[in-house]
């Protein structure tokens, strides 16, 4: 099982969400961040707003997944997030141990579904 975390940008969340349900990705938990990569917080322009600062508004899409949806899962939140431009986002896929489903107390990979 692998738990996967993407930094992406605001405006590319609905790409995104479409991808990862074309792929029938249903588990996922999203929230509005704030922090800054390379790009430092330099002036952004977004839905034609300038937006200045050293933290940027982004969107974190956490996902748990069994080992075989890993690969099409990265691949859907890449096509849908990419613009090819600084400040895209960035992927991180790190072990998860341990899943329990809370109505069931199914464990592990059947409990991701």
């Amino acid at each position: 099982m692998k738990y996967v975390i993407a930094i992406i940008q605001p405006h590319k969340l609905d790409a995104v969400m479409k991808e990862l349900e074309d792929k029938e990705i249903h588990l996922k938990t999203v929230s509005n961040v704030l922090g800054c990569g390379r790009q430092k917080g330099r002036t952004e322009v977004y839905r034609g707003v300038k937006e200045a600062g050293n933290l940027i508004k982004k969107v974190k899409l956490e996902i748990g997944v069994n080992e075989k949806f890993l690969e099409q899962t990265i691949a859907a939140i890449v096509k849908g997030a990419k613009t090819g431009n600084i400040g895209d986002g960035k992927i991180f896929v790190m072990d998860l141990d341990e899943v329990v489903r809370i109505r069931t107390e199914e464990r592990g990979g059947v409990a991701i579904g």
